[in-house]
């Protein structure tokens, strides 16, 4: 009898303990733990070289050698002189806010309409899509195929028409608009599946209310369809406007910044003052300057559709 109270007796301890550890894991000390490891890997890849990029920003490194002078605020008052600012900060603009308004008009185009019962909707939905599965710079090259000057696909139907092809890559008027088009043709499915997802999650009842209320289809969209599409609305514009405001690879490919600066971004001449002009300081205030205007925009941007949502 004693031994079978001695054997029940360490169950209980055992089960006890096993609770004992559960309710520790479970702790939010424990769980608090759980995010070291990430929290290393932030400061590590992100935190740190934002750090030293904001350390390099006042001095006159070169990017090779092992020595520097600290230079105070010099690289940010020739920033303020550049004649090219402008113009770069200009490109940056049109790229990042272009791209967001084309990418987010026709991708919830594209979205309504493949959310309709037609029978191609799941080939063209992966048509549409395709485009984002290819690197940046190979998209690029292979507009550049259809837009060069000497043997483009473009010029070679101009010429059925005229006698002298068309300098669109070389023109400054054309080619920053050329690079959005490029931008938003590639990253266009994305923002058609975010709004396919936020169409298909809005209950059909609400249609049908407003329905037998007499709405017509316009009215349906903009007092049923718009509100409930809100936070994928947010989604979209934001990453949108992330990803244009630092769009790098399809300038690289289509016209590497130029003729000049006319197609220049912030981050493709961050790139040439490093690599090309061995100028690390100036490109790292350049990189500084990105940096607070992409989170300016976007924070500025969320926050007023996050209101709307609430709206």
């Amino acid at each position: 009898m004693e031994e079978l109270m001695a054997v029940s007796s360490q169950g209980i301890n055992a089960k006890t303990g096993r609770k004992k550890r559960k309710k520790n894991m479970n702790s939010s000390v424990w769980l608090n733990l759980m995010y070291l490891p990430a929290l290393l890997l932030f400061c590590a890849f992100i935190f740190y070289p934002f750090l030293k990029g904001l350390q390099i920003s006042f001095t006159n490194w070169d990017g090779y050698s092992q020595s520097f002078n600290w230079i105070g605020l010099d690289n940010y008052k020739r920033m303020l002189s550049d004649p090219n600012i402008g113009t770069v900060i200009k490109n940056t603009l049109i790229y990042g806010i272009g791209s967001t308004f084309f990418q987010n008009v026709i991708g919830l185009l594209y979205a309504l309409l493949l959310n309709q019962s037609i029978r191609t909707r799941g080939i063209t939905r992966t048509i549409v899509y395709l485009p984002v599965i290819i690197s940046p710079l190979i998209m690029g090259y292979i507009w550049y195929f259809f837009f060069q000057f000497k043997g483009g696909a473009l010029n070679d139907i101009i010429l059925l028409f005229q006698d002298k092809p068309l300098l669109l890559l070389g023109d400054p008027k054309l080619n920053v608009w050329i690079i959005t088009f490029v931008n938003t043709f590639q990253y266009l499915g994305i923002a058609m599946v975010i709004y396919l997802a936020g169409l298909q999650s809005i209950p059909k009842d609400y249609y049908e209310a407003a329905t037998i209320d007499g709405a017509s289809a316009f009215q349906r969209f903009r007092n049923v369809t718009l509100p409930m599409l809100m936070p994928s609305i947010t989604i979209n514009i934001v990453l949108n406007l992330i990803g244009g405001l630092k769009l790098f690879d399809v300038i690289v490919a289509l016209t590497n910044g130029g003729p000049g600066y006319a197609s220049q971004s912030l981050s493709t001449l961050m790139y040439k003052l490093y690599f090309a002009s061995q100028d690390a300081g100036y490109a790292a205030s350049l990189g500084n300057l990105m940096f607070v205007m992409i989170s300016l925009i976007s924070i500025t941007a969320l926050t007023y559709l996050r209101r709307k949502e609430l709206d």
